[in-house]
């Protein structure tokens, strides 16, 4: 090949590489086209007979494009052919240098930013093929990721619930607390002119009223009886167990004595619940065995009749003597005049806001019931009564505020059916019902300290509460 040919090769060759770099890279940098990107060193196998192609290119240290380009196969007999397909080709290069000049003074502003994209490009294209190649591994990777994300977030819709919930119960007590808050500032600004000593001050005046009141109270009449409380049960059919109506409000201590005859020992326990619980605190053999089950604890001591006689023991369990002894006159015993039940229960020693009494049957009130009123230290009788009941139909008989209360059973059906006053020495039949649970009473005593009935009801130690009718004393009365 003649030298201007060469060099017009040459000139050819540059301008395809430059053709060639432009239609593969520019247009995909500067937006004109999608084309995939490829690397520029890559071998291109062609056939000669397919025209002028860049066989490889390569950059010189200036910055110029140097590419080798491999020539058609040429037609020795036919020089016209050459001659045409030279002319196309420079129309080719003038085109290309047209569009290269365009294409410059786009592109010259973005070339420093492409060469320091250029490595990011080629990690770009890796990844643009690996993502080709394994698009539906990675989708399935992805789903299976973004399914474990969900399951991960199923727990929490009834956590948003519950929140939903949490968020409108704190909106409602928000509201309950304002609305408290504004009933209290109400109610500050009502009793803010007194201060706490001086609200202290009225409630102790008031207290004190009340106290005063409370002394004003006379003895009560009996309207009704409710209960009973069972506190426990032990011991035989009959027997009795009290406390001490005149002992402090600290001090209750109880007593236990099991069965109505042949029997001195007495048990003490310190309190309800000792009692309860079996807790003996002390243990007393009296000097004689007791007739009866009506045996009554005051001020400290025991007072019992003293079995198969009509005399009245008082024993001190402080000192654990005898201070006292005394005969009831004319009184029946060991089964005379007893209650419907029997059990040497003619003799009814007992105790009330008043006093201690004594209640038995006469040969000369014809068995009827007397009451007498006892010195507590003498035993000495300081007033007696006679009444028209018969003893022997009683059932049991109580007294409260200085009257007398009979019922009419110890069995099912009881009631309190007859009151004697000693204050008026007026009688009167009743129609005061109670409830004997265990169908068998063989005691039955008022305590004035707790306002309530202490029974013995066929081996179960029950309370009843009464209710009384009280008048109120005013100045006028003597």
């Amino acid at each position: 090949m003649s030298p201007p040919l060469l060099k017009l090769g040459a000139v050819l060759s540059t301008m395809a590489m430059i053709s060639n770099w432009m239609s593969q890279t520019l247009p995909s940098l500067v937006g004109l086209n999608t084309t995939r990107i490829t690397t520029s060193d890559t071998l291109t196998q062609i056939s000669p007979k397919e025209g002028w192609q860049v066989y490889s290119s390569a950059q010189d240290p200036d910055g110029r494009c140097i590419c080798t380009v491999v020539a058609p196969e040429q037609n020795l007999c036919s020089r016209d052919a050459k001659s045409r397909q030279l002319r196309q080709l420079l129309e080719k290069v003038q085109n290309m240098s047209q569009s290269i000049e365009v294409l410059n003074l786009r592109t010259q502003r973005d070339f420093q930013y492409v060469l320091k994209m250029e490595t990011q490009m080629k990690g770009l294209k890796a990844k643009f093929r690996q993502i080709e190649d394994d698009r539906k591994t990675l989708m399935t990777k992805h789903f299976q990721e973004l399914k474990e994300k969900m399951d991960e977030l199923l727990p929490l819709i009834p956590v948003l619930e519950q929140y939903k919930t949490d968020a409108k119960l704190i909106t409602q007590f928000k509201e309950e607390i304002r609305n408290l808050s504004t009933v209290l500032t109400g109610i500050q600004e009502e009793i803010g002119a007194y201060d706490y000593e001086e609200l202290h001050q009225r409630v102790v005046s008031l207290e004190t009223r009340l106290r005063d009141c409370m002394k004003k109270l006379t003895c009560g009449k009996l309207m009704k009886i409710t209960g009973p409380i069972t506190v426990k049960i032990s011991g035989t059919r009959f027997g009795a167990w009290m406390t001490d109506p005149l002992a402090s409000e600290k001090n209750n201590r109880v007593w236990y004595m099991d069965s109505y005859t042949n029997n001195k020992i007495v048990r003490e326990y310190k309190s309800i619940a000792d009692f309860v619980s079996g807790a003996e605190s002390r243990t007393y053999n009296l000097p004689f065995k007791w007739a009866g089950t009506n045996h009554v604890v005051y001020n400290g001591s025991l007072y019992f009749n003293k079995y198969q006689s009509n005399i009245i023991i008082k024993y001190s369990f402080d000192t654990g003597r005898v201070l006292a002894q005394r005969s009831l006159e004319y009184a029946g015993f060991h089964n005379v005049y007893p209650y419907t039940w029997g059990g040497f229960s003619d003799i009814d020693l007992m105790a009330d806001e008043i006093g201690l009494w004594a209640v038995y049957a006469t040969n000369q009130n014809a068995g009827n019931i007397v009451i007498s009123q006892l010195n507590q230290d003498t035993l000495e009788v300081l007033k007696s009564w006679s009444t028209g009941y018969p003893k022997r139909s009683a059932g049991e008989s109580f007294m409260i505020c200085g009257t007398l209360y009979v019922t009419n059973s110890h069995l099912t059906g009881a009631k309190v059916y007859y009151s004697y006053s000693t204050k008026t020495s007026t009688y009167e039949y009743t129609d005061i019902p109670f409830h004997n649970q265990y169908f068998h009473i063989s005691m039955l005593d008022y305590n004035a300290r707790d306002r309530a009935l202490y029974a013995w009801n066929n081996g179960h130690q029950v309370l009843f509460n009464v209710t009384l009718f009280h008048v109120i004393k005013t100045e006028d009365d003597t």
